[in-house]
């Protein structure tokens, strides 16, 4: 069946005829890939029958949060969960949070998967923080993760930014909390593009000067620690600090941007995966990685070069808002059955914004289903008032 032509509007407010294409036949793998390790940080699906506004408690669809986490397990990657891309800080209360981590750790055991959960301390007012319970409120959700039987992500804390009065402090905060793990755990340093309540983490005001002491600190604390994602969208400091790790210590690159090149690597390392936009590729993501397993190069560069200009625009500033693409996506894949977000963030992007992001998803291949994609495209076209 022939899918049928949109007119989508375009940046200078023009409408443009346009007709998706063909979805790509991607081979589907429940094997995790050899080569890197790789997981899909995921969001989370809004029940539309329930209060979701601004300040308001999280209200989830758990049947459709949980299922996209099996589809991301079904195509061989692994979940990161409870972290930005679910909307820490940016909806999600803690209350949600912990209960999402109990499912999705349930959910995990259940299929023998891999899953990694956000530990933050995002139940407490940085403005009424101290270290001492920023280090409490650490402790009360590694113990929460520790108990879904995940693999902990020690997250950057706001409210550690806005105690923490140098260097010696993060140190402290840290040193605890590394104690009191029962297994490796993956240090996650977010930049300000995702997050500018975290200006100077680390006690640095210029992210570069902050390489060689998180080296420092990672390289004292190597037995407890499993890796570090880095979400600098700076592949040169990405790659600077991947070669300053103790043996047995992986970089996960959060990098939206650069992820291909620093995944395939140079002759003196490379990067494993811990990505929201791995979420919104997943399939295309699979099957570069499993091509990078072959040794086939080509492939992965075939695969994963028509996913970048879709990344760099979904994660385009003010890069926080992410999310609503990622969600977006996921709906136009009929992974959920609304265009909803907790916290009422589905209003985060322009409808422009979104238009361009189907045409770019369509050129990457990761429309799974275009016929499907196209219709719930004009139902948001419709509703948003633009003109068929």
């Amino acid at each position: 069946m022939t899918t049928p032509t949109l007119r989508l509007p375009g940046p200078a407010g023009q409408l443009e005829a346009y007709t998706a294409g063909a979805a790509p036949a991607l081979p589907a793998s429940a094997a995790a890939p050899r080569s890197r390790r790789a997981y899909a940080a995921a969001h989370v699906v809004a029940d539309p029958l329930a209060g979701n506004a601004p300040g308001a408690p999280a209200r989830l669809d758990w049947d459709a949060t949980l299922a996209f986490r099996h589809h991301l397990w079904d195509l061989g990657l692994g979940v990161a969960d409870a972290m930005d891309t679910a909307q820490r800080g940016m909806g999600l209360d803690w209350a949600t949070t912990a209960e999402l981590i109990s499912r999705s750790g349930a959910e995990a055991r259940a299929r023998g998967a891999a899953l990694a959960c956000g530990v933050g301390t995002d139940q407490i007012a940085p403005e009424h923080a101290s270290l001492e319970s920023v280090i409490t409120a650490y402790s009360e959700q590694l113990a929460v993760v520790q108990e879904a039987g995940a693999s902990p992500v020690l997250m950057a804390s706001r409210a550690l930014a806005a105690t923490a009065q140098g260097p010696e402090d993060y140190t402290k905060v840290y040193g605890r909390l590394l104690a009191q793990a029962d297994s490796p755990v993956i240090l996650h340093w977010l930049g300000t593009a995702f997050d500018p309540a975290l200006a100077g983490y680390w006690g640095y005001a210029d992210p570069a000067e902050a390489i060689e002491p998180v080296a420092a600190l990672i390289a004292e604390h190597a037995g407890s620690i499993g890796g570090i994602k880095v979400s600098l969208l700076d592949a040169d400091l990405e790659v600077r600090l991947r070669r300053l790790l103790p043996e047995g210590v992986l970089l996960y690159t959060g990098d939206d941007f650069n992820y291909p090149e620093l995944i395939l690597g140079d002759d003196q390392g490379y990067s494993h995966a811990l990505l929201g936009v791995f979420a919104a590729i997943a399939p295309a993501a699979s099957a570069a990685l499993h091509a990078l397993d072959a040794g086939d190069t080509d492939r992965y560069d075939a695969l994963m070069a028509p996913t970048v200009p879709l990344a760099r625009h979904v994660f385009a500033a003010p890069t926080y808002y992410y999310k609503t693409g990622i969600a977006f996506l996921a709906w136009l894949n009929g992974h959920q059955p609304g265009f909803t977000m907790v916290g009422g963030l589905h209003s985060a992007r322009d409808v422009v914004h979104l238009s361009t992001a189907f045409r770019l998803a369509d050129a990457a291949g990761v429309l799974g289903d275009p016929e499907l994609a196209v219709a719930r495209m004009r139902a948001l076209l419709d509703v948003s008032g633009v003109a068929r």
